[in-house]
C-alpha cells in the first residue's frame, strides 16, 4: 500500500458523524474560493485593458484559461490523490492559488497573467475544488447526498460574495493590490486541506481500494520481465514503456470505466454535451438586460439573486434526493433539472423588462440548484468510490472543453446576427437535447439490466416456468456466473 492510500482519504471509513461535519464545513469554503473565484473576474475586465493596452479577445483569455484548467485538470489531481492523499492535494493547491494571485499583482503584461492566475491559480483551485470533493465520499454514507449538496452552497456564497469584495476593494486599492489581498484570502484552502485529516484505518482490515487490483496478461508480462535477455531487446522495452503508459492512462484517466460502465459512459457524455448551454446565461444575461434598456447596476443584480436564491435551494434540493425513495433514481431528477434549466431561457426570449428577467432568475436558479447539488452526488453512484477520483478526472477535462468552447462559439453567432436571442435559443437547445439524452438511456439501460435479470431467472429455475417429464432424482444444480449489473447507487 503507497504512502498517499494509507494517509489519504483513499483508504479512510467512512462515517457520518463526528469531524466530518467539519470536513463539510471546510469543503462548503473551499468550493466558495475556488469554483467560486472566476465569478469577479468580470469586475477587473476594463481595467487590465486599460493596464495592458489589450483586446477584449486578449483580456478574455484570461478568465477563460483559468476555467478551463480548473476544470481540466482533472487527470493530474487523480494521480497526485493517488500518490499523496486529498489533505495533501488540498494543501497544494491553496498554495498554487495563492501564489498564482500574488504573482498576477506583479504582472507587466498580458501574457504574464495568463500563466499566473490563468495556469497557477486555476490549477491550484483544481487541486484544492476536486481533492475536496473526492473526500466527502468517503467521510459521508448515509448523508452523502445532503453532504455534496450542502458543499455545493459554497459555490452559490462565492458568487455572490466574490463580485461585491472585488468592486469594493478595486475602487479602494486597485487591481494590483487587490490580487495581492486575493493571494492571501486563497491560503485559506490550506487550512481547509489541513481539517480533512485522515480516519484511522480499523486494524486488521485492508480496504478495498488498497487491495491492487491484478491487469489482465499482467502474469504474462511480469514472466517477460523476469527473462533477462529479453527484457534488454530495444522492442521489448519499448513495448513494455508503451504498455505501462497505456495502464496509467487506464488507472488515472478511467478509459476501462468509461468502456465498461454504461452508466458513466452516458453521464459524461450528457454532461459535457449540457456544459455547451450551462454556462452561457451566466455570461451574458448582464449585456442582454443592458443590451435591452435595463440600467447597469439593475441587471448586475440579477446576477446576484440567482446566486442568492442557490444558497437556500441546494441543501433543500439534496434532502430531498437524499430519501431512500430517490436511491438509483437520482439521474431522472437530475436530468428534470437540467430539463427545467433549458425550458426556463424562454422566459428571456418573449420579455426583456427587469421584472420578466427577475422571475426567469428566480426559475433558473431553483433549476440550477437541482444540476449544481446533484451533479458529482450522480457521479459517485454510478461509479465506485475507490476510482472515483479517476472517473471525476476524465468527466471534468471532457466538460472543460465544452465549457471554454461554448461562450465563444455563442458570441461569434450573436456578433453575425446582432440578436441575443440566439444564445437563449443555443442554450436551451444543449440543455433539453442533454436531458433527454441522459434520462432516456438510463430508462432504457434500467429496462435492459431488469430484462438481463429476468431472463436469468428463467435459466435459473426452468421448473417454475416449463413442465419437466424428466426423472424426479436431484440433480446438482450448476450455479451460472452473475449477470453484469452497471451500479447506479451505492
Amino acid at each position: 500500500m503507497s504512502q498517499g492510500e494509507a494517509a489519504g482519504c483513499g483508504t479512510a471509513k467512512p462515517q457520518d458523524q463526528g469531524w466530518a461535519w467539519m470536513v463539510l464545513l471546510a469543503a462548503v469554503v473551499l468550493q466558495g474560493l475556488t469554483l467560486g473565484f472566476p465569478s469577479c473576474i468580470g469586475v477587473f475586465f476594463k481595467d487590465l485593458q486599460h493596464e495592458f493596452q489589450a483586446s477584449n479577445s486578449q483580456t478574455s483569455w484570461f478568465p477563460s484559461i483559468m476555467v478551463a484548467v480548473l476544470h481540466g485538470g482533472g487527470p493530474l489531481c487523480s494521480i497526485l490523490v493517488k500518490r499523496f492523499g486529498c489533505r495533501f492535494v488540498v494543501m497544494l493547491g491553496g498554495l498554487l492559488s495563492g501564489l498564482g494571485m500574488v504573482s498576477s499583482s506583479f504582472c507587466k503584461s498580458i501574457s504574464q497573467l495568463y500563466l499566473t492566475a490563468g495556469l497557477i491559480t486555476g490549477l491550484g483551485s483544481c487541486f484544492s475544488f476536486q481533492a475536496g470533493v473526492t473526500v466527502l465520499g468517503y467521510y459521508f454514507v448515509r448523508w452523502q447526498t445532503l453532504a455534496n449538496a450542502v458543499a455545493s452552497t459554497g459555490v452559490s456564497l462565492g458568487f455572490t460574495l466574490w463580485p461585491l469584495l472585488s468592486q469594493y476593494l478595486l475602487d479602494e486599492m486597485g487591481w494590483r493590490n487587490t490580487f495581492l489581498i486575493f493571494g492571501g484570502i486563497l491560503l485559506n484552502c490550506c487550512v481547509c486541506g489541513a481539517i480533512m485529516r485522515p480516519i484511522q484505518l480499523a486494524s486488521g482490515s485492508l480496504p478495498q481500494s488498497a487491495k491492487p487490483k491484478e491487469e489482465p496478461g499482467s502474469r504474462a508480462e511480469e514472466a517477460q520481465l523476469s527473462n533477462g535477455a529479453s527484457s534488454y531487446h530495444p522492442t521489448f522495452q519499448q513495448h513494455t514503456r508503451k504498455t505501462k503508459c497505456f495502464q496509467m492512462l487506464q488507472n488515472y484517466l478511467a478509459f476501462d470505466i468509461f468502456c465498461q460502465n454504461k452508466g458513466y459512459q452516458i453521464y459524461t457524455i450528457g454532461v459535457t454535451w449540457m456544459m455547451m448551454g450551462f454556462a452561457l446565461p451566466h455570461v451574458y444575461l448582464v449585456p442582454y438586460a443592458i443590451h435591452s434598456g435595463v440600467e447597469e447596476r439593475k441587471a448586475a443584480l440579477l446576477i446576484s439573486v440567482i446566486g442568492f436564491i442557490n444558497i437556500f435551494i441546494r441543501p433543500l434540493t439534496g434532502l430531498v434526493s437524499g430519501h431512500r425513495v430517490f436511491t438509483g433514481r437520482r439521474i431522472y431528477l437530475f436530468s428534470l433539472a437540467v430539463l427545467l434549466c433549458g425550458l426556463s431561457n424562454f422566459i428571456c426570449v418573449i420579455s426583456a423588462e427587469f421584472s420578466v428577467l427577475i422571475l426567469y432568475c428566480v426559475i433558473l436558479s431553483i433549476a440550477m440548484s437541482g444540476v449544481g447539488a446533484l451533479t458529482f452526488q450522480v457521479l459517485m453512484d454510478v461509479v465506485d468510490m475507490d476510482r472515483f477520483s479517476s472517473a471525476l478526472g476524465l468527466f471534468t477535462i471532457l466538460e472543460s472543453i465544452t465549457l471554454l468552447l461554448g461562450p465563444p462559439l455563442t458570441g461569434l453567432l450573436v456578433d453575425i446576427t446582432s440578436d441575443y436571442h440566439y444564445i437563449f435559443y443555443n442554450s436551451s437547445f444543449f440543455l433539453i437535447s442533454a436531458a433527454l439524452f441522459m434520462g432516456l438511456s438510463f430508462y432504457a439501460l434500467e429496462k435492459k439490466t431488469k430484462l438481463r435479470e429476468t431472463s436469468k431467472s428463467c435459466l435459473d429455475n426452468p421448473s417454475r416456468y416449463q413442465y419437466s417429464e424428466t426423472s424426479t432424482e436431484p440433480k446438482a444444480e450448476s450455479q451460472s456466473p452473475p449477470a453484469v449489473e452497471y451500479i447506479t447507487s451505492i
